[in-house]
């Protein structure tokens, strides 16, 4: 029985080896007539690009630059007489108009100095009118000669003191007067003002560093940016001819644009230590979005070129020798060398490329010389768009 069973396991080992030796063949004979039937099949070469049609269009040439917004008008409030606070009629961040009452001083002091000055100013007014007066008499017996010589002469020049008292007098009322109105604090300019600095019942000095309150001006603003003296030869050229150059302002990180102006004037130097130009930019801002001191982004278009090929940027390659595209021609690729110039946007003025002709814009590591092109996405190559300055 031993001898038996070992005979038995044998024999079904080698049913096992046979069995999957047969799945094996079969398998590999399958593969095998696969792979003749593939290799009866052609193998295409071609390459499936987007395409992009060159056009003849307009295209700004700009100079980017950071930049500052800077209010036109900014003034911070002193006082220019001592005494208390009685009264703050402006809320934080109010608009307030030009004249506008801000903050009101005691002005109780400044009245009684001004009651002083103007009854001193009377009572000499007085003196010199009696003056005037004796002068008259003194001339009339002076002609009648029944006084001396010595006396008119006398009057007269006391007539002339008087006449000086009366107009210090005047002045101090004048004075006084300004003093009083001084207590009165109205806005400068049309503006925003800032956080509330002071509140009644402070005490002020007058000519203190301290300010009483903020107020900035908002509507129009400024922008400063600087831009590399190589740059200026060009815009004063614009400039000279009477051209209004706009300046678009965009935010933090330039994607988005947040408002558009028109360069107002150039500083007077250049800064040697940095080579650079101050210029300077206004903006209506009526919607408010610029805001006193923010960094901004500015692009200013210098002049705008008319009639030239343009062609996406994608589409332009390089490599160590040049700057080339692939132009699609019955339904091949060819490289074609250009000279690109002003990039605007997504968009490139290109010389080179004639307006009309199909450029390969995807797939490039694929494409070679006189490689086959299949063209993807519509039956018709896609234009550019409206890119372009207007």
């Amino acid at each position: 029985m031993g001898r038996m069973g070992r005979w038995q396991k044998r024999i079904a080992v080698f049913i096992l080896l046979v069995l999957v030796v047969s799945g094996f063949i079969v398998e590999v004979m399958h593969y095998l007539g696969h792979a003749v039937a593939q290799a009866g099949q052609p193998v295409s070469n071609s390459v499936t690009v987007i395409p992009a049609i060159a056009r003849k269009g307009d295209i700004g040439v700009y100079q980017e630059a950071i930049g500052t917004v800077t209010p036109v008008y900014t003034s911070s409030v002193t006082s220019q007489v001592a005494g208390m606070v009685m009264a703050v009629h402006y809320g934080e961040g109010q608009l307030v108009q030009k004249g506008d009452p801000l903050v009101d001083i005691d002005p109780r002091p400044f009245a009684a100095n001004l009651n002083q000055a103007q009854g001193t100013l009377e009572r000499d007014e007085q003196l010199l009118a009696q003056a005037r007066m004796d002068l008259e008499r003194f001339q009339a017996a002076w002609a009648r000669n029944a006084i001396a010589k010595q006396i008119l002469d006398d009057q007269e020049k006391l007539v002339l003191q008087d006449e000086g008292t009366v107009r210090a007098d005047r002045g101090l009322v004048e004075f006084d007067k300004v003093q009083l109105a001084y207590c009165h604090i109205t806005a400068p300019f049309t503006g925003r003002v800032g956080l509330r600095l002071i509140d009644p019942g402070n005490i002020v000095q007058a000519n203190g560093t301290s300010p009483l309150v903020v107020v900035t001006q908002e509507q129009p603003i400024t922008v400063i940016f600087t831009l590399a003296e190589d740059a200026i030869g060009q815009i004063q050229s614009q400039l000279r001819q009477g051209h209004r150059l706009r300046v678009d302002a965009y935010n933090r990180t330039a994607q988005t644009r947040i408002a558009t102006g028109t360069l107002l004037t150039l500083d007077n130097q250049i800064d040697i230590t940095t080579g650079t130009l101050k210029l300077r930019a206004i903006f209506d801002n009526a919607n408010g979005r610029l805001f006193p001191n923010q960094f901004v982004n500015t692009r200013l278009l210098v002049k705008t070129l008319h009639g030239v090929t343009l062609i996406p940027t994608s589409s332009i390659q390089h490599n160590a020798q040049t700057t080339f595209v692939y132009a699609i021609q019955n339904g091949k690729a060819q490289v074609r060398n250009v000279k690109p110039g002003v990039s605007e946007g997504n968009v490139t003025a290109v010389e080179g490329i004639e307006p009309g002709e199909v450029v390969a814009n995807s797939s490039f590591e694929k494409l070679q010389p006189d490689a086959t092109v299949v063209l993807t996405g519509e039956s018709q190559p896609r234009d550019l768009g409206g890119s372009g300055a207007q």
